[in-house]
C-alpha cells in the first residue's frame, strides 16, 4: 500500500540534498549589505483541487472533479536559492463515476461517488530556486522553482452509490494520513516586497482512502493555485531575488579594477621614491667626511679628524673654568651657631624677636664677605595640625632668609625650606625636647 509513496521518497530527498549543496555553494557568496535583504515572507493563495495527478497513475473514479482549494504559507529563505516553506492548504476534493473509465470500461461498484473536505493539511517544504532567468542581473524579475517536502493531512471522506446521496465514510470521523508533496512554480515580481506566484503540487498520501475506495494502491491529489507573497522585515529588498552569479562578476570586475589601480599607484610610488633617494642623497652628501653635510657645511675643506661645530667649522675648545674653592672656618660655624642658639620667634607666629637680630646681623655680615651659600632648614614640634606646622616652619625659614636679604645678603644663595614636625631631634612628649625641635636649622657651604 506505501510502495507508490515511497517510490516519491527519493524525488523529495534529491531536491533537499541538491538545495543543500546549493546552499553551502552560495554561502561563500559575499552580498552586499545583507542586513538590508528580506528574508521573511507570507503568502496566500488559491486555485483548484482535484483528486488526480498530472504525472499519471490509476485513478479510483472515471470522474474527477475540479473544486475550489485555499492556501496560506510561511518561508525562511535561507540563501539566494534556497528556503524552508511551511504550507497550509483546504478546500474539497469530489469525483463520480457518471462516465466511462478511458477505454470504455465500467466499474460495478457499490460507491460510485465521493467527497472529501480537507480539514486540515499542513507540510514543511524544501524549496529551491532552480535558475534566475539572466544570469547577468543582481536582481531578477522571473523565477522559477521546485519544491518537496513531507506533511500531515487529516480529511473526512463521504461516499454513496450517487453523487446525490453521500454518507459518512468513517462514522464522522477525520482520518490523518502521512502526505509527499512535491510540486513546481514560477514566480514573478510585483515590487520590492511583493511577489505574484504560479504553481501546483501533487501531494502522494501515505493510504487509500482518500477517496473512501481501495482500488487503485495509495491515492494523490493535486492543487494548482494563483497568490500573492509579501516579504516581511524592513529590508529594502528579497534575499531570493538576488543573483550571486552576478554579484559575484560584478565583485571580480571591480577587484581587478581596483588592482590595475593599485598597480598604477604603485609604480607611480616607485617613481616618487626613486626621486626622493636621490634628493636624499644629494642632501646627505658630506665632501670632507666631517659630519656635516655640504648643503650646511659654512666650513667645506676640514682636514680629516678636526673637530667641527654644527656649522662644519673647527670648533673652538674654551679655556678651562677654575673654580673658587669656598673655605669653611670654625669662626663662621661659631657665628652660625650662635644665630640658631640666639633665634627666637613669637609664639605660634614667624615674627623674629629683636633679641635674634644681632647674631643675625653677623651672619649676613659674613654672607656679604665670603660670598658664603646658605640653607635654612624650618623644623617645628607636633603640638597643632600636621598642615599648620609644615606651613609656620616654612614661613619662619622665610623670614629669617628675608631678614637675611634686608642686611645685604644675597638672596640667590639662600634656600628656605619647611620641614613642618617631620624631622624631630627630641622627643616630643616633654616640654624641653619640643622646645629643641621648635628651630631653624643653618647650613653653610
Amino acid at each position: 500500500m506505501k510502495q507508490n509513496l515511497l517510490k516519491c521518497l527519493p524525488l523529495a530527498a534529491a531536491l533537499l540534498v541538491g538545495a543543500a549543496a546549493q546552499a553551502q555553494d552560495t554561502t561563500a557568496v559575499k552580498i552586499s549589505n545583507p542586513n538590508s535583504l528580506s528574508t521573511w515572507s507570507i503568502g496566500l493563495n488559491a486555485g483548484v483541487l482535484t483528486p488526480i495527478s498530472p504525472l499519471g497513475g490509476k485513478n479510483d473514479f472515471s470522474n474527477w472533479k475540479a473544486n475550489l482549494g485555499y492556501g496560506f504559507y510561511i518561508k525562511k529563505q535561507i540563501t539566494p536559492y534556497f528556503s524552508l516553506r511551511l504550507d497550509a492548504v483546504g478546500g474539497k476534493l469530489s469525483g463520480d463515476n457518471s462516465e466511462p473509465f478511458d477505454g470504455g470500461s465500467t466499474i460495478s461498484s457499490p460507491v460510485n461517488a465521493f467527497e472529501t473536505q480537507l480539514t486540515y493539511s499542513g507540510s514543511l517544504n524544501a524549496v529551491v530556486n532552480l535558475f534566475n532567468i539572466d544570469m547577468f542581473k543582481k536582481e531578477n524579475a522571473v523565477q522559477l522553482y521546485a519544491s518537496a517536502g513531507a506533511g500531515l493531512a487529516g480529511y473526512k471522506v463521504e461516499t454513496g452509490s450517487t453523487s446525490g446521496a453521500l454518507t459518512d465514510y468513517a462514522g464522522g470521523k477525520s482520518i490523518s494520513e502521512l502526505i509527499i508533496p512535491v510540486g513546481l512554480g514560477v514566480k514573478f515580481k510585483l515590487s520590492d516586497k511583493i511577489n505574484f506566484d504560479l504553481g501546483g503540487t501533487v501531494n502522494f498520501v501515505d493510504g487509500d482512502n482518500l477517496d473512501g475506495v481501495y482500488r487503485n494502491g495509495n491515492d494523490k491529489y493535486t492543487y494548482g493555485y494563483a497568490g500573492l507573497e509579501f516579504a516581511l522585515g524592513k529590508g529594502e529588498k528579497q534575499l531570493a531575488w538576488h543573483n550571486p552569479v552576478a554579484l559575484t562578476y560584478d565583485e571580480a570586475v571591480a577587484a581587478k579594477r581596483a588592482a590595475e589601480a593599485l598597480q598604477s599607484d604603485l609604480d607611480a610610488q616607485k617613481v616618487d621614491n626613486a626621486k626622493l633617494r636621490t634628493e636624499l642623497n644629494d642632501l646627505l652628501k658630506d665632501t670632507d667626511g666631517d659630519g656635516v653635510a655640504d648643503k650646511l657645511d659654512k666650513c667645506p675643506g676640514t682636514p680629516a679628524g678636526t673637530v667641527v661645530d654644527g656649522a662644519g667649522c673647527p670648533l673652538k675648545v674654551p679655556a678651562p673654568i677654575i673654580k673658587e674653592s669656598v673655605i669653611i672656618t670654625e669662626s663662621d660655624r661659631k657665628v652660625v651657631a650662635d644665630a640658631i642658639k640666639n633665634l627666637e620667634f613669637d609664639l605660634g607666629k614667624a615674627t623674629i624677636r629683636a633679641k635674634s637680630n644681632a647674631s643675625l646681623n653677623r651672619v649676613a655680615a659674613l654672607l656679604v664677605e665670603k660670598n658664603f651659600s646658605l640653607k635654612l632648614a624650618g623644623h617645628t614640634d607636633d603640638t597643632g595640625s600636621d598642615e599648620l606646622n609644615m606651613r609656620l616652619s616654612k614661613d619662619r625659614a622665610e623670614s629669617v632668609k628675608a631678614y637675611l636679604v634686608f642686611q645685604g645678603a644675597n638672596p640667590s644663595r639662600i634656600e628656605a625650606t619647611g620641614y613642618g614636625e617631620t624631622q624631630p631631634i627630641a622627643t616630643n612628649k616633654t616640654a624641653v625636647g619640643r622646645q629643641k625641635n621648635r628651630r631653624v636649622e643653618f647650613t653653610l657651604y
